[in-house]
């Protein structure tokens, strides 16, 4: 038997799983993770504590599952994008990591942006406040003696690398998401660099998502149980090995992924960009091919969100109230932006607003609209990936929101699109990157990306659709209303 673990540093936790030669996964474990937002519109996670959650997660797996542990021969690496982590000459970080959705650099991302379109477009997208580019450049600005002691820049699965095999490296795929790597050479733009003023020395060499990168160091390998010269793959970006996971590699196949943040996903066989709709146009995780995304900022975190606000600690209780209310669209409107957004608006001054409420509000209505607000930013990102492409037919749906066939059910009538349930969809990005380990570990790349098992095929019901689409204009058309408001409530904030 031949085993493989995939991890997926994500935003609310650190994932692991073990999967064997016949793609089944033998066993999960999830390490939450915090986030400090010591001043209004940031975010910061300490890297220590990714590199704790990541042991911590693999001491678990080896208390619970001996066996499978000392059969594992490679690890794949998935991670949270755009993240800014600076470390000194000794390889030690400098101070938090600046994450995704932290938007401290407006004004940065605003000069990189007027640089213009054929910029953009070799960068796959215009400049936004959470690439780590205009990160950076902030910290030129604000913390220059930070920038002065830093020797290399890392990503944060890259830092997870690190401590496991002692290198250095990154990938295409989450070096795309810097705002410094050029798509179609998938090597560092030089260009880049100078005009956010990055000396490109501290940049980390960029490797293929399923390239070996390392070694497990031999004493961590004693430690986990693990009897073979385990290979470290390079590993990719979350949303692009998620796309791996699901076989979503060729050119149409689609994905919707819901973590912390959401994404709607459509694999390309070239560079085929869209800046002005704020599309992000990617290297994927495998050579030679691309993809061309919609980026939230709020996905099942806003869920959660609405839980905490319930004072409701098990959000599958309001999604069973809400499962068993459910007969069409909720009586409130729920502008999910809660962390600003991305597609298609580039608003990071948005925030979140609930509409409609009256005395007699059930919470079951709350939740359900919180469902539908996350499902029509998905829209609004669908439309954006199709100014330049085909249309997909269906999609496929992973992600800790795959795990409600309530959301399914919504997003298939929102999106007016079949939506596919997959076997391990659940496990999202960490089944992908144990596809990674397979691949590093000499996998032959037609079995290994085909796409998982089908759970369950989830039709739009036609008695939803109609009323949908009315719910969709008129969340865009609030979203319209109250946006110019938005830019004095962050002034007032800051």
């Amino acid at each position: 038997m031949t085993n493989f673990i995939g991890l997926d540093l994500g935003t609310s936790g650190l994932k692991a799983v073990i999967v064997d030669s016949d793609e089944t996964v033998l066993a999960a474990v999830t390490v939450p993770l915090d986030t400090s937002r010591p001043r209004p519109g940031w975010s910061e996670q300490d890297p220590a504590s990714w590199n704790a959650a990541m042991l911590r997660a693999l001491d678990e797996l080896r208390a619970a599952h001996p066996e499978s542990m000392r059969q594992v021969r490679a690890i794949g690496l998935s991670g949270q994008m755009h993240a800014s982590l600076l470390l000194d000459a000794a390889a030690r970080p400098l101070g938090p990591a600046i994450l995704w959705n932290d938007g401290r650099a407006r004004e940065e991302a605003a000069e990189l942006e007027a640089l213009g379109g054929a910029m953009a477009a070799s960068l796959g997208v215009p400049a936004m406040p959470g690439f780590t580019a205009p990160k950076l450049m902030w910290l030129r600005r604000h913390q220059p003696s930070l920038m002065d002691a830093a020797r290399h820049l890392l990503l944060p699965k890259d830092f997870i690398r690190l401590e496991l095999s002692g290198e250095l490296a990154t990938d295409a795929s989450d070096a795309a998401g810097t705002w410094l790597m050029d798509q179609s050479t998938r090597q560092w733009s030089a260009e880049a660099a100078a005009a956010a003023g990055i000396d490109m020395a501290i940049l980390p060499p960029i490797l293929e998502a399923s390239a070996k990168a390392g070694r497990l160091r031999p004493a961590l390998a004693a430690r986990f149980g693990m009897e073979h010269d385990v290979v470290i793959a390079a590993g990719g970006g979350d949303t692009a090995v998620g796309g791996v996971g699901i076989g979503a590699v060729r050119d149409g196949d689609a994905l919707v992924s819901l973590g912390t943040s959401g994404q709607f996903f459509l694999a390309a066989s070239a560079h085929r960009p869209a800046p002005g709709a704020y599309v992000h146009a990617f290297a994927h995780a495998l050579p030679a091919t691309w993809y061309q995304m919609g980026a939230m900022l709020n996905g099942a975190s806003v869920l959660g969100f609405v839980a905490g606000l319930l004072g409701e600690r098990d959000v599958r209780v309001l999604l069973a109230e809400a499962e068993a209310a459910f007969n069409g669209p909720s009586s409130l409107i729920f502008l999910p932006y809660l962390a600003g957004e991305r597609t298609p608006h580039n608003d990071p001054d948005a925030r979140g607003v609930i509409f409609g409420l009256d005395g007699g509000t059930p919470r079951s209505s709350l939740v359900l609209a919180a469902l539908e607000g996350v499902a029509f930013t998905i829209a609004d990102c669908l439309d954006a990936v199709c100014s330049v492409a085909r249309r997909p037919e269906q999609a496929g749906f992973i992600g800790g929101g795959a795990r409600s066939l309530l959301w399914a059910r919504i997003l298939a009538a929102v999106l007016d699109m079949p939506i596919r349930l997959l076997e391990s969809a659940e496990a999202g990005p960490a089944f992908g990157a144990a596809r990674l380990a397979r691949l590093a570990a000499g996998g032959d790349p037609e079995t290994t990306l085909r796409q998982p098992r089908l759970k369950r095929l989830v039709e739009p019901e036609r008695h939803l659709v109609e009323p949908y689409r009315e719910r969709l204009a008129a969340f865009r058309a609030l979203y319209q209303t109250v946006r110019p408001s938005f830019a004095g409530f962050a002034a007032a904030r800051h």
